[in-house]
């Protein structure tokens, strides 16, 4: 029980800008087994984005401006961290011409032209998709677009070699099979617990596609994963997630 309290302070920390207290004996170890639990972070994510995005919707705003303030409240919570990784993969996958020019760029600060599009483009289908569905959906649909997207991320860290020795990704190690199967099967528990069984499945397997999409591209690109490619493919399927489910539920 210690173990799993000191993974979700570790989750919590990493994925989100409220202060956690720091696990006693802490070691890189304790990070990588943490990925078992990003689920369950992004699913409380997805809680508190949508229970604002209501709270607007009750005081009269309309639902867009409800879904973009909601969703910028969400970027301020985790530090819009999974947002600066895929602005940085567009950046480095569209502006380098080889894989170390693009390694490069992606680890430049600077925000560059593809990724301001990418960041606009993303907001912009979240929005639309979240202001598109009914109150009764909207927690629903934000738990398990934000648990899903991250209960893919262990496959990809676990299966993915390192682009570079010394970025985040390398640095932080590389979760165990059993440390991903946890994660995903916690993803599709809260997926199914809150959503109708076949918009659960369908989500799921859109999100396990996003992932398969951008490590397959991102192999081919820089050679396998960075901290960014692992953010640029949550937001993906964040973003797909709630435009299936903004298809199929409104």
């Amino acid at each position: 029980m210690n173990e799993w309290l000191d993974d979700l302070r570790t989750a919590v920390a990493f994925l989100t800008r409220l202060p956690m207290p720091h696990p006693q004996g802490a070691s890189p170890e304790n990070f990588v087994r943490a990925h078992r639990l990003f689920p369950v972070v992004g699913a409380a994510i997805g809680s508190a984005v949508g229970l604002f995005c209501l709270a607007l919707r009750a005081i009269g705003l309309p639902d867009l401006a409800a879904a973009a303030l909601a969703l910028g409240a969400g970027a301020l919570l985790t530090g819009a961290l999974h947002e600066d990784g895929l602005a940085d993969v567009a950046d480095g996958f569209g502006g380098g011409r080889d894989p170390a020019a693009k390694l490069e760029i992606m680890r430049d600060s600077r925000l560059g032209t593809y990724g301001a599009l990418m960041l606009l483009v993303i907001f912009v289908a979240k929005v639309s998709a979240l202001a598109t569905l009914p109150d009764a959906f909207v927690v629903q649909c934000l738990i398990a677009a934000h648990a899903l997207a991250r209960g893919v991320l262990p496959f990809m860290s676990m299966s993915l070699s390192y682009a570079r020795k010394d970025g985040l990704a390398a640095n932080a190690g590389r979760p165990d099979s059993t440390t991903a199967a946890t994660a995903g099967a916690l993803a599709l528990i809260m997926a199914w617990l809150v959503l109708p069984w076949r918009e659960a499945f369908c989500a799921a397997l859109a999100a396990a596609a996003c992932a398969a999409g951008i490590a397959w591209l991102a192999q081919r690109q820089i050679g396998g994963q960075t901290g960014d490619v692992l953010g640029g493919a949550e937001q993906l399927g964040e973003t797909t997630i709630l435009l299936l489910l903004a298809a199929t539920l409104a």
